[in-house]
């Protein structure tokens, strides 16, 4: 199972954030950097990963809205894809 802990040490900007993902999850080139193609990543992914986030330090660099919106997209592929554990 691959381990991803995003936190304001490895995600302090948005594409930081999506380097972080395709990096760690091996995303295809075709990876937009952005939350939609996050989720239709996330959703056809058939290997197990445990994503936890540190929501307040997330927000401290990435802004409260934008990191309500990526959780909602987590919480979403999760329930979508039972490949995709969020913590």
């Amino acid at each position: 199972m691959t381990e991803l802990k995003l936190d304001a040490t490895n995600a302090t900007s948005r594409g930081e954030l999506h380097d972080v993902f395709a990096q760690a999850l091996s995303l295809p080139d075709w990876y937009g950097r952005n939350l939609d193609a996050l989720h239709d990543c996330l959703t056809e992914r058939s290997e197990d990963v445990r994503i936890t986030v540190a929501e307040d330090e997330l927000i401290g660099t990435l802004g409260e809205r934008y990191v309500r919106n990526l959780l909602r997209l987590l919480r979403d592929s999760a329930d979508e894809n039972p490949h995709i554990l969020l913590e």
